[in-house]
């Protein structure tokens, strides 16, 4: 049986991916459940490099969030790994999205040379 706090984070993979969809990237997708050693992230499909770690919980912990994207980043053999994290009250569009100072900058950039 699914917890409470399982189907809102369920809901949350599903608002995200919804929204990315919506706005044009449309092979993002929440991913399969590999079990926690494994885990490469909840959504992907941005492009090859990036997982989306996506949080619904009562508190913040920016350092914590950022640690599991970071390694479910490396599961994945991505680039960025970048955690997403609802806000209170607020819709999908106001979530925090959450990443290190040098992948935003690496990312920035390699935008750029594009």
């Amino acid at each position: 049986m699914t917890t409470p706090e399982k189907a809102k984070g369920s809901q949350w993979e599903r608002d995200i991916v919804k929204y990315l969809q919506e706005r044009g990237f449309i092979h993002a997708e929440r991913r399969g459940l590999a079990g926690q050693q494994y885990d490469k992230g909840d959504i992907t499909g941005l492009g090859p490099d990036i997982v989306i770690e996506a949080k619904n919980a009562k508190s913040i912990d920016l350092a914590g969030f950022l640690k599991e994207a970071e390694i479910e980043r490396d599961n994945a053999k991505a680039k960025y790994g970048i955690a997403c994290i609802k806000r209170r009250n607020k819709n999908v569009s106001q979530a925090y999205v959450v990443m290190s100072l040098k992948a935003f900058v690496d990312l920035w950039k390699e935008r750029d040379d594009h």
